[in-house]
């Protein structure tokens, strides 16, 4: 390298090293450190003690890491694929000329607005059992005996999922993106052949879209085993007979809660091989079903 080079190499250094110190002491360190961990019995205000492999073979014999990881998986089972087929639905509708389409688009868009917390207080109240706004909706359908959403086993799950579709906004604006960017071209060939509405979703939207689904997929996937928010601000430390105890909550429980810390990083490298494995299985599973328009 040249003098010159080697001053633009120091400059361009010295315009990054604020992010790359931010990501050695904040990021990197922090990752390492979790690896170490995970192989301690450390409790943040002692000295981490080297145990090995205990804090894994603990969960094998751990009945409530079970219960938690077996509801985050029913939750991300059924809130994944309803979320997306859903977001999808509303962005083709929302892609129509209709009036007012602008409005419709920042009505569906405007929940993911909505703080985290301040959207968990409103849902508080609308799935109240006794005064609930959802509730009051189906004395109208004549259900007289509507479900206790939060203080039932049986309904706390699907309670989160249906809380988890309404903010879905983020999902819509992504599918609305990639259904503009669709040629409407191949949509006036269809026309001229005879193509109704489900032939020209079914052979040119979903195909063309392909890479924007799988996209959300995979994010659908991590976000989805990862939900944390939602259930420890509206119930707690997992609700009724521990139904709605997430697996991101109880890793919180373990870290600071009951200071067991080691224990909390090997859930955390658990969960990360979990959605590995996931992520892995999706890509294969779909590589042969996305279309680029580049290849």
């Amino acid at each position: 390298m040249t003098r010159g080079e080697r001053n633009t190499l120091f400059l361009g250094l010295a315009f990054v090293s604020p992010w790359i110190i931010g990501f050695l002491l904040l990021t990197l360190f922090p990752v390492c450190a979790s690896i170490y961990y995970s192989f301690c019995d450390y409790d943040v205000l002692s000295k981490p003690v080297w145990v090995g492999a205990l804090n894994y073979s603990d969960m094998l014999t751990d009945g409530v890491f079970w219960k938690s990881l077996t509801n985050t998986l029913y939750f991300a089972a059924i809130s994944l694929p309803l979320g997306m087929l859903f977001s999808l639905l509303v962005a083709v509708l929302l892609n129509q000329q209709v009036v007012c389409r602008s409005g419709f688009r920042a009505i569906f868009f405007l929940p993911s607005l909505i703080p985290v917390v301040a959207g968990a207080m409103i849902w508080l109240w609308i799935l109240n059992g006794n005064f609930g706004l959802l509730n009051y909706a189906l004395s109208f359908l004549g259900i007289d005996n509507p479900p206790q959403w939060l203080a039932d086993p049986a309904w706390t799950k699907p309670a989160l999922i249906l809380m988890s579709v309404w903010g879905v906004g983020n999902t819509i604006v992504i599918y609305l993106a990639a259904l503009q960017d669709v040629p409407r071209s191949l949509y006036e060939s269809a026309d001229i052949d005879g193509g109704g509405f489900w032939v020209k979703f079914r052979h040119i939207t979903v195909p063309m879209i392909s890479p924007v689904i799988y996209f959300n997929l995979i994010m659908g996937i991590i976000g989805s085993l990862q939900v944390f928010a939602q259930p420890f601000i509206m119930l707690g430390g997992g609700g009724p007979d521990r139904s709605a105890l997430f697996y991101a909550v109880y890793l919180y429980q373990n870290a600071f809660e009951y200071r067991q810390m080691g224990y909390a990083c090997a859930m955390a490298w658990v969960l990360f091989l979990i959605i590995l494995l996931l992520t892995w299985v999706a890509t294969r599973s779909t590589r042969s079903l996305i279309y680029y328009a580049g290849e």
